[in-house]
Order: structure tokens, then sequence, then C-alpha cells
């Protein structure tokens, strides 16, 4: 089927590098139509758009994992879409993908683009659109190859995680519970603490906003902290590397308490810890393990289908006009779960 002539994508842009939380003058918004696709190449109507805290780091100028977001770009974005028109060999008109569309509406990619945006077709009788952005896609394939690839538990050992009700740390615990560990979360208020133990089966939560963190992880850790999986940074790191166990495992993946500082990030003075007690702390990018993603989605789809695994995801519909002020839930709190902009107009 051909598309509309009159075919148009409404788009975010970024305006400006912020500097602190992202405010309104940071984002341009434009609508540009989309055109058919070239040899090789692909239109996705974007159903569903990943909100992470990830996207903070990807504003910055900057030596980083990955290339920040050029003034003036479609601001970067994983997201889920149905295939419009292609004229890719791999690749059929209907087709549900994912990859890296970005926030719009419409995605036009070229041979070039659709590589590196990793795109790739995506099975949905394994789970909904939002599960795609969550357990079985990239956050899901984080806490899977962090945690056992970096993390290399043993059953019987604890593992801590902090962020413990977000994406990452949703199935970083519940993994590592499948896997013999007894699992200790961090997350903050009592009813993201209840959600994790209640609703996720983790062992226990500690509130780190009650004031006692390091009196409540030797409580909840009496023989210390085996593998310890971060996502917050700050003072939640320096305090958990107090309470290491001799050859423990910490796993750098995130910084979100960090990610909007405006003066210089901060360290954690509790490092000598790593000496003491032989343990080593070793950063985790997700898109080293690429080649392995399919690895990593059978197994959790497996966990998804059998009901030891829950893929909790914190939802908004609206439209792309809507991301700046969503994406802002990530950094103060208020999102349960795996955070999800659905667009208007997208299939359930």
């Amino acid at each position: 089927m051909p598309l509309p002539s009159d075919l148009i994508s409404h788009q975010v842009r970024l305006a400006a590098r912020p500097v602190g939380l992202p405010t309104d003058d940071v984002w341009r918004y434009t609508d540009e139509p989309v055109g058919a696709p070239d040899e090789g190449g692909l239109v996705v109507r974007v159903e569903a758009l990943s909100l992470d805290p990830a996207m903070r780091g990807w504003m910055n100028e900057g030596k980083s994992y990955i290339a920040p977001v050029g003034i003036g770009d479609v601001m970067r974005a994983g997201a889920v879409g149905r295939v419009l028109a292609s004229r890719h060999p791999g690749f059929a008109e209907g087709d549900w993908v994912a990859g890296a569309l970005g926030v719009q509406t419409v995605a036009r990619l070229d041979a070039r683009t659709l590589a590196s945006a990793g795109m790739h077709r995506i099975d949905p009788s394994l789970g909904t659109p939002a599960q795609w952005l969550n357990v079985l896609g990239m956050p899901g394939m984080t806490a899977y190859f962090g945690l056992k690839e970096v993390g290399q538990p043993r059953a019987g050992e604890t593992l801590v995680v902090s962020g413990a009700a977000g994406a990452v740390g949703q199935t970083v615990g519940q993994l590592g519970r499948i896997l013999g560990l007894r699992v200790v979360g961090i997350a903050g208020g009592e009813a993201k603490c209840r959600f994790v133990v209640d609703e996720l089966g983790f062992d226990a939560c500690v509130d780190y906003k009650g004031g006692a963190l390091k009196e409540d992880l030797r409580a909840h850790c009496p023989q210390g902290i085996d593998i310890y999986f971060d996502n917050v940074g700050g003072d939640v790191l320096d305090t958990v590397l107090t309470r290491l166990a001799r050859k423990a495992r910490v796993v750098i993946c995130g910084a979100i308490s960090q990610y909007n500082a405006t003066s210089a990030v901060a360290g954690p003075k509790n490092y000598l810890s790593l000496l003491v007690n032989r343990a080593r702390m070793e950063g985790m990018v997700v898109f080293d393990y690429a080649d392995r993603y399919g690895e990593a989605v059978a197994e959790l789809a497996g966990y998804l289908k059998d009901g030891r695994l829950r893929s909790r995801e914190d939802v908004v519909r609206g439209s792309v006009r809507d991301f700046p002020r969503t994406l802002l839930k990530l950094f103060s709190g208020e999102n349960l779960g795996k955070l999800v902009l659905e667009l208007d107009g997208a299939a359930a």
C-alpha cells in the first residue's frame, strides 16, 4: 500500500544543551513530510517511546559511550513501531519493530541509519509494546547482562539493587531471585518498597529516604553484600561500599542522582572498601552485548510466560509534545516501573 502523499512526522528536537533539569527551552517542535523510503530503507509509525535516565546524559556535550544528540537533531529514543512501507528485504509492511526511532510520530530510515538504529523485528506474541521497551528491551538486556556477566552471581549470595522499583532494577532483582540469590532492594518511599517486596518478590527493601540506610543495610545484609547493582550513584553508592563482603562485585549501571548535577559529579569517598574487601567495581554498557540480545530475550520471555518474572510499566498516553514533561517524571521519582509514552493513535 503506497504511503499517503501528505504523511507528516511530528518531532521533538534538541534545541540547546540543558543545565540541570531539561527545561522547555531545550526543545523545539517540528513537522516534516515523510516521503517514500529509499532502496534498503523503511518508514515506521512510532507506537510507543521508551523514556530512560540515560537520555539526560545523551543531551550533554562530551565524550561518552555514545555520541551526544546533536543540536537540532530529533531527540534519541528507543521505541516500538509498525512498518508502514519497506524497501528492505528483511522487513515487510505491518511488521512490529524496535530500535532507536527517536521522539517523532513517523521515522524514515535509510539503509545506513537503519543499521545504526539497531532496528529489528519483534514478536508481539511474547509481550506488549510496553514490555518490549522494558523487560524484553534495553532495560531487560541491561539487567540480564549486567547481573549475569558483570555481577557473576552464585546461588546463596546477597544482591543489593538500587533504583529497585525502576525499569532496570525490577528485572535485576527478580532475575537474582530466579538465580537463587537473596535480594535486597533500595527504593524511595514506603509505597515503592512495598511494591518491590509484595509484587516483585524481593526478600527486603530499604527506603533510602528514611535516613538510616547504613543501619538498614546492616540489618538486612548481616554477612555483607556480595553483589551491588548500582543505578543511582552518589550517597547511596558511597554507603553501600561500607557494607561490601569479601570479593564483592559492584556493577556500575547508572547514576541518576548525578545526571542533573550543575557542579562536579560526586564520586565515592569510600572506595578503599574495594581494597580492604578485595572487591571490584566495573562499568556496564548494554550495547556491548548487542549480538547476544536474542539469548536474553528468549530466557526472559520464558520467565514472563511461566510467571516467574513480572514486567511493570508506567504508561503515559499522549502526543510527542508530552515527551518533555513526561521525561521529568524520571528525575522526580514519580514513575513506578518502566516509563513509557504511548502515542495517541497507537495500536493496542
